[in-house]
């Protein structure tokens, strides 16, 4: 009987990656939750805040693209032990400067170098599922999503305790540089990366098969970026909560985000990924639904819940299903997916505040659910590609996105 456990080195690389996806989650937390500091740290106007905010996802979006052509001439481990280091150092220069052109500066490289994070720790992910020959993306996922908590807890802290920028970050960055160093000693590169019976054996990226992912990647993270945007204000203008209240949501949303994305994997074995994208995409839906009809607070948090569950699933399973659909050229493949992320931040938060602001809030979170809720029409392209796909008779079945 062999043995089918993975070998040392894959279980050591995946340990650091999670490692590398929590450190990543906190940095970004220890940043978006403290705008508001930043902001007065620098004096910049309400006016001119959103297109520093704005600035980050674009850049990060070129970062991206920038990594799909980076991979071709050194490996995407180190690509991420590069960039992780000065992710977190931009962090600290955010927090440490005195004008605004150092906080601009500061923000343009975190948005250069965090596009090229993203995309590089998910090419090491889906190159690991793939070794690993079960779902394993998932995890990744919920150990930044673990760091976002501690990340966001810690930044609590700060603010609890009146802590200046620079005296909350500079300890924090001191301790999670060297972590990331260490941790990407024992990052895997490209296993199994060469095509399977039944896959596509292309080395080229083609966009229209790729663009029902793209378009689920954007859907989700408008979604997501409704609830860290819009959930304080929501639970406080519309269901009349208290100040204390209306910040409880955000964290529900991320512990249940983190419940989902640990025991998802699991389901995707057990299930496939196909059934576990259109029982996340109704959950969130459901979730949206909720929050819109609810009559007070209580349930509108009882709505933010099945949305931290039902939208955790849908990202790493994008970024499988696109490994799966190109694995001669997944790096490609995942770079060009990852710019549909910032699309969606991007997308997402202006769009529900002006529907908002024109019609109404509730009304506003029926567009996202819709927009979720189309995720089930192209769940079929999660699906393992056809037996005898690739061998130059037979087509993927993809979804008409005309």
């Amino acid at each position: 009987m062999t043995d089918s456990r993975p070998s040392r080195r894959l279980r050591q690389g995946r340990a650091s990656l999670a490692i590398s996806f929590f450190v990543q989650g906190a940095i970004f937390a220890l940043l978006v939750t403290r705008i508001p500091a930043l902001q007065d740290r620098y004096g910049i106007s309400d006016g001119l805040l959103p297109l520093f905010l704005a600035a980050v996802p674009i850049l990060a979006g070129v970062g991206s693209v920038g990594t799909e052509h980076l991979v071709k001439r050194m490996r995407p481990g180190l690509v991420l032990r590069v960039v992780q280091p000065i992710v977190s150092l931009a962090l600290l220069s955010a927090g440490s400067g005195t004008t605004v052109w150092q906080l601009a500066l500061a923000l343009a490289v975190f948005g250069l170098t965090v596009g090229a994070l993203d995309a590089s720790m998910n090419m090491l992910g889906v190159s690991l599922q793939r070794a690993y020959g079960r779902s394993i993306m998932l995890g990744f996922h919920g150990a930044y999503s673990l760091g976002g908590i501690a990340g966001a807890s810690l930044a609590w802290a700060g603010a609890h305790w009146d802590l200046s920028l620079p005296t909350l970050y500079a300890p924090l960055v001191a301790i999670l540089v060297p972590v990331a160093l260490i941790a990407g000693r024992w990052y895997v590169d490209h296993q199994g990366a060469e095509p399977t019976e039944g896959a596509r054996d292309e080395t080229t990226v083609g966009m229209r098969a790729l663009l029902p992912l793209c378009l689920v990647m954007a859907f989700a993270y408008i979604g997501d970026s409704t609830v860290s945007n819009w959930s304080a204000k929501y639970l406080e203008d519309v269901l009349h909560s208290s100040e204390q209240v209306a910040t409880v949501p955000y964290n529900v949303y991320m512990v249940t985000t983190l419940l989902g994305r640990s025991f998802g994997d699991l389901g995707v074995r057990r299930f496939g990924a196909v059934a576990v994208v259109r029982a996340g995409a109704l959950l969130a839906g459901g979730g949206f639904a909720v929050v819109a009809a609810a009559p007070g607070a209580w349930m509108g948090m009882a709505g933010f819940t099945l949305l931290g569950l039902g939208l955790c699933v849908l990202v790493p399973q994008t970024f499988a299903a696109a490994g799966r659909l190109f694995p001669g050229a997944s790096d490609a493949a995942v770079a060009r997916l990852n710019i549909f992320n910032y699309v969606g931040f991007l997308i997402g938060s202006p769009l529900v505040g002006a529907l908002g602001g024109a019609w109404n809030y509730r009304g506003a979170m029926l567009v996202p659910m819709a927009l979720v809720l189309m995720t089930i029409r192209y769940a079929r392209s999660f699906s393992p590609l056809p037996a005898g796909y690739g061998d130059g008779h037979e087509r993927p079945r993809t979804v008409d996105v005309g």
